[in-house]
């Protein structure tokens, strides 16, 4: 028996659903289009959860996603450094009401990961400027935080080098978007 590449990818998805990650095939992501790579149910979800006592309303979650979607992929250091110190260290966020005391945002709870909504999709088809289909992509609240990109070990011609070149170039080339999100 051969481990191939689908091999692989079953032993990996196999490994992170025993550490609570559950796994989705991208084709069952109904509420999405192509173009989009958050999640945004879920980070809707996560936003209303966490800021349930603050009153964060429907508008004001619209708008911190709206604050992660228009950052540039055409600048991928920029936006990515500046999402990931959202992520990691949080931002302040101005409510639209101005009697309420502006809210510090984090995009995962360090503190009760229970509130954390966790996926590990596969094969999920991302159009930028072309169609591209990642191996794995890691989800925390809706935010693709790690690509997976499986190479089998028993094809000689296919290296580590070449899943790098095919992360690193290709999919950084034609699904930018994607990139914001995880260096």
């Amino acid at each position: 028996m051969k481990f191939t590449e689908a091999k692989l990818e079953a032993a990996i998805t196999h490994l992170l659903e025993t550490q609570g990650y559950p796994h989705i095939k991208g084709d069952t992501l109904t509420n999405r289009s192509p173009q989009e790579v958050l999640i945004t149910d879920d980070l809707r979800q996560f936003l209303s959860q966490k800021y349930q006592a603050d009153n964060l309303t429907t508008a004001e979650i619209d708008s911190i996603i709206r604050k992660l979607e228009v950052l540039s992929a055409s600048d991928l250091y920029a936006s990515n450094k500046t999402i990931m110190t959202w992520v990691s260290d949080g931002f302040t966020f101005k409510r639209d009401d101005r009697s309420q005391k502006d809210l510090y945002i984090h995009f995962i709870d360090y503190s009760d990961s229970d509130l954390n909504h966790y996926k590990f999709v596969t094969q999920m088809e991302i159009v930028g400027y072309e169609k591209r289909i990642p191996d794995g992509v890691l989800y925390i609240n809706g935010l693709p935080l790690v690509v997976f990109e499986f190479k089998s070990a028993i094809r000689e011609e296919t290296t580590l080098h070449e899943a790098y070149v095919q992360l690193t170039t290709r999919y950084k080339r034609d699904i930018p978007e994607l990139f914001k999100y995880n260096g």
